[in-house]
């Protein structure tokens, strides 16, 4: 009887490893194809913004702040944002996710209610979206995005996002959201509810502690470009460092020093 469950949970590992790959392979492919933008993604990296914000930016006839965008704009934003959410966020999470998979055991309902677990968690993950893409169209009908990389052309802005990302890195906060979600067992065995409808509100509750950690993160895409690849790889990788791996907390504040030295450098150059 006990070797039946075992392989029946092994069986179930597999289906749930399968599903958070192809998911987070679809969600790749969809933004080297572009997330439905229109545009061709970039994937060069840049030190320093693309256009400086002083006094021939200011001049009269010199730059013209585009339009906002329609509502058919801000949801394909929308859904390019929450695609990247799902390829950069969804690897770091694997390991909750299966670990709740094996605790909630075999069987269509335990299936079902692993599935409810991932919806809550990038149901987070879309509310962050929206708010990322309507502070994009802000900032892009301000002029302080370059039109075709979707970076930071403005030098303040390209600074101030880097130094509030490193402090934000070595916060308290940070430090208290990274450690939820750097110990899976901890997390479930506090917010463990049975049933789907438990599993979406645990699944919820573990993105908006992966949001607390990574939210300043996910900002920096403003800095290296919105839809450059090779930015959202390095960002990818950051994250699920600081998340998997034993150094994971020294990692953050690694990052964080080097983001505000990055910061420093750009405001004074």
């Amino acid at each position: 009887m006990a070797a039946a469950v075992e392989a029946a949970l092994r069986r179930q590992r597999a289906v749930t490893v399968a599903a958070l790959a192809i998911l987070t392979l679809l969600a790749w492919i969809w933004l080297l194809l572009g997330a439905g933008m229109g545009m061709a993604p970039q994937a060069s990296l840049h030190l320093f913004p693309d256009a400086p914000s002083g006094a021939m930016a200011d001049m009269p006839g010199m730059a013209v702040a585009p339009a906002g965008w329609t509502a058919a704009q801000l949801v394909i934003a929308v859904s390019m944002w929450w695609v990247m959410m799902v390829a950069m966020m969804l690897p770091a999470a694997a390991p909750v996710v299966l670990l709740y998979a094996r605790v909630a055991g075999t069987g269509e309902g335990a299936r079902a209610a692993t599935g409810s677990f991932v919806i809550g968690y990038l149901a987070v993950w879309a509310l962050f979206s929206l708010a990322a893409a309507s502070l994009q169209d802000a900032l892009q009908r301000a002029g302080a995005l370059a039109p075709m990389t979707m970076d930071a052309s403005a030098r303040w802005l390209f600074a101030a996002i880097l130094i509030l990302a490193g402090l934000y890195q070595l916060s308290p906060l940070k430090e208290a959201c990274l450690g939820r979600c750097r110990n899976p067992a901890a997390f479930l065995s506090r917010h463990y509810r049975p049933g789907r409808a438990g599993a979406l509100r645990m699944g919820a509750i573990h993105g908006a502690f992966c949001l607390g950690c990574c939210w300043l993160l996910m900002a920096l895409l403003f800095v290296g470009g919105v839809m450059n690849l090779a930015w959202i790889a390095l960002l990818s990788l950051l994250v699920a460092a600081e998340k998997l791996l034993p150094g994971g907390r020294w990692i953050a504040r690694a990052a964080g020093l080097a983001f505000i030295a990055w910061g420093a450098w750009v405001a004074l150059a």
